[in-house]
């Protein structure tokens, strides 16, 4: 049986940051997860990934993107991190409730929670990996941003899955020689509280069924084929791959054009 990974997941008490802890829980390691609100949502997960793995998952409270959070975060986890998964992000609808105000100050926050968190976060968290001589970066992007661009959306979210793609190559690239592989992850419409806010809560059900059915595969796609993905992409597959942004929406990259017509200001979130 392979050793167990400490594996910290950010955003992980809902949407594909849940599916990830459920996944790695099941395959055997520790699992450490973010949350930004959701405490009561978080202590949940904790109990049930108590009944169903080896070893005791822990949540810890996190706002990315601001600092003395980073810090504090980092001198709380009770290990060194093998394996992270940048996931935590805001969307183009939920960045209302995260960062409530005018437009141009939910634009900056995009780019601080999105990419400059990220960054922030791997750069704590890296020198750790390299003096280990292992460690594996997975960034969970949007195919809005990361892959194709989405006329009508937010362009600041956009900008910032655009910039966690850049991230993950740029990391790849300095890396190259060192056993610490990072790559990225770009889901399209993927069935997630996110997801619902930003494209499916102001539709009928017929215009959702109407929706879902011009997607690729006429249908959304689960949070766990997304965290199989993240967790495949964690262990010896990163290798091969280092460095790769991976378009893992069914075919959303190549024809974002069937996501035309959602009301707009809409986005294809996680």
């Amino acid at each position: 049986m392979a050793a167990a990974r400490n594996v910290l997941i950010t955003g992980g008490s809902a949407g594909i940051g849940r599916a990830c802890a459920r996944r790695f829980a099941r395959g055997g390691d520790h699992v450490w997860f973010t949350y930004h609100s959701g405490r009561e949502r978080a202590a949940r997960l904790v109990a049930e990934l108590a009944g169903t793995c080896r070893h005791p998952a822990r949540a810890f409270e996190f706002r990315q993107g601001e600092w003395a959070d980073h810090e504090r975060l980092v001198a709380e986890l009770p290990g060194p991190v093998d394996v992270l998964v940048n996931n935590a992000a805001v969307g183009s609808k939920t960045v209302e409730h995260y960062v409530p105000g005018p437009h141009h100050t939910q634009d900056a926050a995009f780019l601080q929670i999105n990419a400059v968190g990220p960054l922030w976060l791997t750069e704590q968290l890296l020198p750790g990996m390299r003096a280990r001589g292992r460690g594996t970066i997975v960034n969970v992007a949007s195919v809005g941003g990361g892959v194709a661009q989405f006329p009508g959306f937010r362009i600041a979210d956009g900008m910032s899955k655009a910039a966690l793609a850049y991230l993950t190559r740029h990391l790849a690239a300095e890396l190259v020689h060192v056993p610490v592989d990072v790559v990225a992850v770009c889901p399209g419409a993927v069935e997630t509280p996110m997801f619902e806010a930003s494209t499916l809560a102001g539709l009928t059900p017929q215009e959702r069924a109407t929706l879902e059915s011009t997607l690729p595969g006429g249908r959304l796609i689960d949070p766990g084929e997304i965290a199989d993905l993240v967790w495949h992409l964690a262990g010896p597959l990163a290798g091969l791959l280092n460095g790769a942004v991976l378009d893992a929406s069914m075919g959303l990259g190549v024809r974002p054009g069937l996501l035309g017509g959602v009301a707009e200001g809409a986005g294809a979130d996680r």
